[in-house]
């Protein structure tokens, strides 16, 4: 049977290192899950792997698209099984990795079917969201959903705007449009998450971030002054750097920023991919366990 293995964690735990041994061992593709590293414009805010750091392996979803060409989970869900159904073809198992679980879930399981809304309410919301803050709306979603908003990514200002305009579009909870049914797929999803000792993986980061600003952040933020509105830059790397270059703080509160935001990223990460429940746990250092665990399911 076709298989997908998902190599799952938090930004800077080791996926990269890990599912380069893993395809050479099993010969075989990794497909990315990361909604930022797919854009081709942005590379060193989103520790997008090198070249060297692919060693050769063919990584699919890596610099694939252009920021001006926004991708949502619904395209990438078909782009990717699109391009799962060609890779099926030459090999059994595919390595699916990421940071980005409602990518993996797209893809693994299916969308929710949400009702399409008005450009009108969500420029609408948008606009709020720069001149009131991310804290009204989170507020706001609270109040008429509390069932999403303690699950929730409160935190990604797209994620709270999208469930709001569902909400106030149809006077009914985002939560009850979610998906209660796995879709069919033509491949099995074995699922594994990596973790290190959460002080570990918060040096790192903080590591990844001094060399993210030594290869040149900063020139790299600067560059996309002019697309700093568009959906994909929205994110941790790049709206920390954003308002420096604006001249609203030094570059010390930047710094501590960008690390502390990256770290709060990370925790929010390990929650959503706990609270899946389907994840196998294991250290990024141990492709042996993963190899076990990928045994029991007769591969």
């Amino acid at each position: 049977m076709k298989t997908l293995l998902v190599v799952a964690g938090p930004t800077a735990v080791g996926k990269t290192a890990l599912c380069v041994q893993l395809a050479k061992t099993l010969q075989t593709d990794v497909v990315s899950a990361d909604s930022r590293q797919l854009y081709r414009e942005l590379n060193i805010g989103t520790a997008k792997p090198t070249f060297e750091e692919m060693e050769g392996i063919r990584h699919h979803f890596i610099g694939s698209h252009s920021i001006t060409d926004p991708v949502n989970a619904g395209r990438y869900e078909r782009e990717c099984l699109a391009l799962l159904n060609e890779l099926f073809k030459e090999t059994d198992i595919v390595i699916l990795s990421g940071g980005t679980g409602l990518y993996i879930n797209a893809v693994c399981s299916g969308l929710d079917d949400i009702p399409s809304v008005e450009p009108a309410l969500r420029e609408h919301l948008f606009a709020r969201l720069q001149q009131e803050g991310l804290g009204v709306l989170q507020d706001e979603l609270r109040k008429i959903d509390p069932v999403y908003a303690q699950s929730a990514d409160l935190q990604n200002p797209i994620r709270v705007t999208r469930a709001l305009e569902v909400c106030l579009a149809t006077g009914q909870p985002y939560s009850s449009f979610r998906r209660q049914q796995t879709a069919e797929r033509p491949f099995r999803s074995v699922m594994i998450a990596l973790e290190r000792p959460r002080e570990e993986l918060y040096t790192r980061i903080d590591a990844r971030m001094d060399a993210m600003l030594a290869a040149g952040l900063v020139d790299e933020v600067r560059s996309l002054l002019p697309y700093q509105h568009l959906p994909a830059l929205q994110t941790v790397g790049y709206q920390e750097v954003f308002p420096y270059l604006d001249g609203q703080y030094d570059y010390e509160e930047m710094v501590r920023l960008l690390k502390r935001n990256s770290r709060r990223y990370a925790k929010r990460q390990l929650t959503w991919f706990r609270n899946q429940g389907n994840y196998n746990w294991v250290s990024p250092n141990d492709e042996e366990e993963v190899l076990r665990y990928m045994m029991q399911f007769d591969i």
